[in-house]
């Protein structure tokens, strides 16, 4: 497996085309944008996304055509919008072998649906080897070379497929595990983001270091019930892509998701952020499926209802805050 195929050419999937050339793969990066294709094609920078990281020479190709990108790809890593997944992947629902690996690198639910991403791909492509690649990534740092780590989640009847992928894009600043809970994983990785505009709201409020670690404690507790309910498993919310990507995005203002809180607990107004930005803050929009996806399996989770209730401009930041501290005392 030499050859693969990077669908989505946003900060995180120019930074993960970068590292899989100096893997020692052969990459071709689609881009949506044709600005981006020529911004990379000329200047070996991808302006718009990651504009302070200069992209290898040799190995990498971008190209604005997705039937082309995907002709000799052994791996296939999709890492568009969550919202936009499946609509750019209907396309290629005739063209793909089944024998294809497919690993998601996005993090979100769909909204239309309430589905996980996994699911939406599996609506398209049935039958080919499935994964999903998550965990505490800054887009910048990775393609900087600063050690990062990583975890692909497979099931466990391709385990081997999975071996063969973290073997073929595991380099030296980039540390690929492998585990056995798609489902947990998907979870970790999608709701993170909701708790992240919280502890940002929370950063925006001034309300100190403490309520940001109750935060992230009791997210990490929805986190975990919604996962189990799903049919995840406990160990996956303490790894990775559980405790690991929720302490990274809930702690630094370089998440899309904690800046996006912070300017809300600064008193702007959601809707007015969400429009002004070019980049997507995935939380916004899982808020609400993970609220649905809650109700629907009998999950109590406050502090996404929460969150889901300030995007919307059901709530204030203010009266969220009274609300989640008025709660019943209860048994932690």
């Amino acid at each position: 497996m030499k050859n693969i195929t990077v669908i989505g050419a946003g900060a995180w999937g120019t930074a993960l085309a970068s590292l899989f050339v100096k893997a020692g793969n052969k990459v071709t990066l689609w881009a949506f944008e044709q600005s981006v294709v020529e911004a990379i094609d000329g200047d070996g920078i991808n302006t718009p996304y990651l504009p302070d990281v200069s992209l290898p020479k040799q190995g990498l190709h971008v190209t604005g055509d997705l039937a082309a990108s995907v002709e000799n790809a052994e791996i296939i890593v999709i890492v568009t919008p969550t919202q936009f997944t499946r609509s750019t992947l209907e396309p290629l629902r005739d063209t793909l072998p089944s024998s294809i690996p497919l690993v998601i690198a996005s993090k979100g639910i769909e909204i239309q649906t309430g589905e996980l991403l996994s699911n939406v791909v599996r609506d398209i492509f049935p039958d080919n080897p499935l994964g999903i690649l998550t965990g505490p990534t800054f887009a910048i740092e990775a393609a900087k070379e600063l050690p990062t780590a990583i975890t692909l989640a497979i099931d466990e009847k391709h385990k081997d497929i999975g071996m063969a992928i973290i073997q073929a894009i595991a380099y030296k600043s980039f540390r690929p595990y492998i585990q056995f809970d798609p489902i947990g994983a998907q979870i970790g990785s999608a709701v993170k983001n909701v708790i992240a505009i919280a502890c940002g709201v929370s950063s925006g409020l001034d309300l100190g270091d403490n309520a940001r670690a109750a935060l992230i404690t009791r997210g990490l507790a929805e986190i975990t019930r919604l996962g189990l309910a799903l049919g995840g498993k406990n160990e996956t919310f303490c790894g990775l892509s559980g405790l690991g990507d929720l302490t990274l995005t809930c702690s630094a203002m370089q998440s899309r998701n904690f800046s996006l809180g912070y300017r809300i607990g600064k008193g702007e107004k959601p809707s007015d952020i969400l429009n002004s930005r070019s980049s997507v803050s995935e939380g916004a929009y899982t808020a609400q499926a993970a609220v649905a996806m809650a109700q629907k399996n009998g999950v109590e989770m406050p502090i996404c209802v929460a969150v889901d209730d300030m995007i919307t401009e059901k709530r204030t930041a203010h009266e969220v805050l009274s609300d989640l501290m008025s709660r019943p005392l209860r048994h932690e």
